[in-house]
């Protein structure tokens, strides 16, 4: 697929680009190919945060280097010690759209909570990060609606007030019909893409993308899709060839979703919401599950969030989320 051409200098763009001098671009072992043919920027982009920005250049600070030995470094005879435990692999869901747009705002004109997303991406084996990989984030507005998939999309607005107490049980009745099966792909239904970007990792392995806090819908607990890209080869005309090492999710904590839920327009939403707690793709296990660690103002989380994690990855395996998890219903709820 060949995505669209895109010029970031107006988002505060200046740093090197997706096309500095390629890492990881020969692939060790011949690997099935992904769908990724994409044009990307010729210059590169430093990301213009815009509230809650302050806390950007720090996203990191707080998150100390894996040591070996430590306590998430695990050893056995014979063999490398791993550094890192390997961050879970997740469903695909069905809204995935292959590299549509090499950007690291994605925020086009949606509303919502100022949301910067601080990645980094690791070698899980070696504890080195990952450089020049292709890193795909995807999620739902405000509402709970994706771009390519309105008509699709199960969130709701229009009234009712912002919850005030996390809800209890598991979402009730027949899911709409025209899902996904339990992660298997749709086909886009409109040409919307906002919510959606790709770009590449730096030499520490790192990305960041400006976005909003993501709302929720019908089954699904709040939370952003993600991919990681190696083996491909970065040219002036795209990214090409490789495999998808790492599928994913991200997700956010109970407190910072019930305080974005006060917040307009994810007030507004009708939609029932599912706790982390409820969720069936959520695995429970915190970091290593894509739970984010999460920066904001207590008592106004309207002004930004920044959300910082570290993926572990293997990068000579291919994850490309078919069939690692299904969610009751088998439906479109199942991004």
């Amino acid at each position: 697929m060949t995505g669209n051409h895109e010029n970031n200098a107006s988002n505060g763009d200046v740093t090197g680009g997706p096309n500095a001098t390629a890492g990881r671009q020969g692939p060790r072992h011949k690997r099935d190919l992904t769908r990724r043919k994409v044009v990307v920027a010729g210059a590169g982009a430093a990301v213009a945060v815009g509230a809650g920005g302050a806390l950007a250049a720090g996203a990191f600070a707080g998150e100390k280097k894996p040591a070996k030995g430590g306590a998430k470094a695990t050893a056995s005879a014979g063999s490398a010690e791993a550094c890192y435990l390997l961050t879970s692999e997740t469903t695909e869901g069905p809204y995935y759209i292959d590299a549509d747009k090499i950007r690291r705002d994605i925020t086009e004109d949606k509303e919502g909570i100022p949301l910067t997303l601080a990645l980094k991406v690791i070698d899980s084996q070696t504890c080195k990060p990952v450089a020049d990989a292709a890193v795909d984030i995807w999620h739902c507005d405000a509402l709970g609606v994706y771009s390519g998939y309105e008509s699709l999309s199960t969130g709701g607005g229009g009234g009712g007030g912002a919850p005030t107490d996390a809800p209890t049980g598991a979402p009730t009745g027949e899911p709409p019909s025209g899902g996904g099966g339990g992660g298997g792909h749709e086909e886009p239904t409109d040409d919307e893409r906002y919510l959606r970007g790709t770009w590449r990792t730096d030499r520490q392995g790192r990305v960041t993308f400006k976005t909003v806090f993501p709302g929720w819908y019908r089954g699904r607990t709040v939370h952003i899709h993600t991919k990681v890209h190696v083996d491909g080869k970065w040219t002036d005309a795209g990214y090409e060839g490789g495999h998808a090492c790492h599928t994913g999710q991200f997700f956010f904590d109970e407190t910072a979703v019930l305080a974005s839920a006060a917040v307009a327009p994810y007030s507004t939403s009708t939609t029932e919401r599912t706790t982390l707690a409820e969720d069936t793709i959520y695995d429970q296990s915190g970091t290593q599950g894509g739970l984010l660690k999460l920066k904001y103002d207590r008592r106004n989380i309207a002004r930004g969030v920044v959300g910082s994690i570290t993926m572990a990855v293997e990068p000579d395996a291919t994850h490309d989320g078919a069939g690692a998890g299904v969610q009751p219903g088998a439906s479109a709820s199942s991004g």
